[in-house]
């Protein structure tokens, strides 16, 4: 396939921005690969290892931007390529022509200091290699971080942390997605309703999943605050958790703190636990994972999943029942044809595909996945299933010089076309998650790939869910309809699809069974 390269010397754009602009590249059809990042040594690398740019190299530095297509025939990649430094100059004019009020700062936080000197949030989104600095600096500056960006060290990211405290300020992040302060979304979260519960949480989907699932369920959120998924590690020590915590604590606004995160490291759960007993509010903790399943102690109600969590901070907060019905399971599911006996999970969140794996795990035994819950159960290819197999397609091997699937799902959509393909497939397990800067219609595409298994006849059977709220901008009932017009088959969350995939896989595996024996 033609490959072509364009470099824009001397011209920076944030992380966001270089992600959306390749997204919309990308659906102009015809493209297998877009890539827009800056010419760091670390995204050179990745050009590289994705077959963008031969062994001899790129004449680009750090400062320039690189864009690199790779797609059928060379006139769509040229297309692609002027589409792209069209859409990067186009934004870069409208900034430069933007005056007074409101107009985005070009010339760092200083700048964007003096144009809202009384702002008190910087949200950080530059590549890796630059946003330490960039954080520390916000830090000395007076200003809480939520740092979108990833690839920062573990030392990095506790100096920064630890400067922040010193300063009682918070930074939330590296590598953090969602966010609610104050009732304003930011990054990847979606529209609620405001209400008296406070969520900290290392898990970006994990805290989407909670807060919609109030919001559907007549609850209200306080502030949700994201740390990062590095924060409960040994070498960071969870800082922004222990601070999150303290934070919910002393607002007068939250009645019911929500903790969810993966499993912390054993000295870092012990400080979390230690200082949610000493908040003085009910505590609501979700660790997932299956050592914390069955947990009691204290002060704290250990929930199983995410849904468990929302619904136990309902009742402690508003002293409410979800409405009669809304939880319920799927009726009746189909039974998919012979031979066809593996789950193939493909997600967008990592949290949803954590908690899956675990769930599957405990049901159907082995499952395999680039992010496992058990030893000894990785995928030695995260491009190529084994049996059960779950897929975060948001991890850093998919997304690497390439948009996060909430973004562009055409990655995610390729992976689904084949696993859809694969005669053992019985479930495609999925996840739609919507909100503040996912995909505006992810529905559409999924739906294409549910007609297309199904145009022969047979096929697998999807399962999925839609993780949003009514004020979402993609419309949330609409999504919904789209995917069960298709054929999907739809629950309310994760655990409730896991349970129909689940249910189909043993229907499909006894109705094989029972034909050859």
């Amino acid at each position: 396939m033609p490959i072509k390269m364009s470099v824009m010397p001397k011209f920076y754009k944030d992380s966001v921005s270089l992600m959306q602009t390749a997204a919309a590249v990308m659906r102009e059809g015809g493209l297998s690969q877009v890539s827009i990042v800056m010419g760091s040594p670390a995204n050179l690398a990745l050009l590289r290892e994705a077959g963008l740019v031969g062994p001899e190299g790129l004449d680009a530095g750090a400062n320039d931007l690189i864009i690199a297509v790779e797609g059928e025939a060379e006139a769509a990649v040229d297309k692609a390529v002027e589409q792209a430094v069209a859409l990067l100059r186009a934004g870069s004019r409208d900034t430069d022509e933007a005056e007074g009020e409101g107009a985005p700062a070009r010339n760092g936080l200083g700048a964007g200091l003096d144009l809202n000197p009384e702002a008190n949030l910087a949200v950080i989104a530059t590549p890796g290699e630059y946003a330490a600095a960039e954080a520390l600096k916000a830090v000395r500056q007076g200003l809480n971080v939520m740092l979108f960006s990833d690839n920062i060290t573990p030392a990095d990211e506790r100096c920064i942390k630890e400067a922040a405290r010193e300063r009682g300020l918070l930074v939330m992040g590296p590598d953090c997605g969602t966010a609610i302060i104050d009732g304003v979304p930011l990054a990847f979260a979606n529209v609620v309703a405001r209400g008296s519960v406070g969520v900290v949480g290392a898990s970006g989907t994990g805290i989407q999943q909670i807060t919609t699932l109030l919001d559907n369920l007549g609850g209200g959120i306080s502030h949700a605050i994201g740390t990062g998924g590095h924060d409960l590690s040994a070498e960071v020590g969870g800082i922004s958790m222990l601070q999150g915590i303290a934070m919910l604590a002393e607002d007068p606004g939250t009645k019911v703190i929500v903790i969810v995160s993966k499993p912390p490291h054993p000295e870092v759960c012990a400080a979390v636990i230690a200082a949610a007993s000493a908040s003085g509010k009910p505590v609501v903790a979700n660790f997932i994972g299956p050592e914390w399943s069955a947990h009691v102690g204290g002060d704290i109600l250990f929930v199983r999943t995410l849904e468990d969590a929302a619904v136990a901070a309902l009742r402690l907060a508003d002293n409410a029942e979800p409405p009669a019905g809304l939880l319920d399971a799927t009726g009746d599911l189909p039974v998919p044809g012979r031979g066809r006996r593996w789950i193939r999970g493909i997600y967008t969140g990592g949290t949803f595909c954590y908690e899956a794996t675990y769930l599957l795990g405990e049901r159907l035994g082995a499952i395999r996945s680039n992010t496992p819950v058990r030893q000894g159960e990785a995928l030695s290819d995260p491009w190529r299933s084994l049996g059960h197999t779950l897929v975060d397609m948001g991890d850093d091997v998919f997304t690497r010089g390439r948009p996060h699937p909430m973004i562009d799902p055409s990655l995610r959509l390729d992976r689904m076309r084949k696993e859809a393909g694969d005669p053992e497939t019985a479930v495609v397990l999925f996840d739609l998650v919507l909100g503040h800067g996912s995909h505006p219609d992810p529905a559409t595409g999924v739906a294409e790939v549910i007609r297309e298994s199904r145009a022969g006849g047979g096929g697998p059977v999807f399962v999925g869910f839609v993780c949003g709220t009514a004020g979402d901008p993609q419309g949330f009932e609409a999504q919904k309809e789209i995917l069960r017009e298709a054929g999907a088959v739809l629950t309310q969350t994760n655990v409730r699809a896991v349970d129909a995939a689940a249910t189909v896989a043993e229907a499909g595996n006894a109705a094989t069974q029972k034909i050859t024996e």
